[in-house]
């Protein structure tokens, strides 16, 4: 199993954040719902310092859920393929 390094997460601009905001906590959670909660997690991140790391180890770790740099899972699949 690989050690990833973590030392940007001190300085993420979500560290005090709701959790919720940056994944459903609820498996049927409407579309429009979903998308003011993406939203907002993702103001937070526009202003974040380590947003690219972050956004880089969810990639290196296939997250499959979340908002992750930014993006969330639809996005990073996006990426990936272009």
């Amino acid at each position: 199993m690989a050690i990833w390094p973590v030392d940007w997460t001190g300085a993420a601009a979500c560290r005090n954040s709701e959790g919720a905001l940056f994944y459903s906590a609820d498996s049927s959670e409407r579309k429009e719902d979903r998308l003011e909660r993406e939203k907002v997690a993702k103001r937070i991140c526009a202003s974040c310092d380590v947003r690219d790391e972050c956004l880089s180890a969810a990639i290196a770790r296939h997250e499959t859920y979340g908002i992750w740099g930014g993006l969330n899972e639809f996005e990073r699949r996006a990426l990936l393929r272009a």
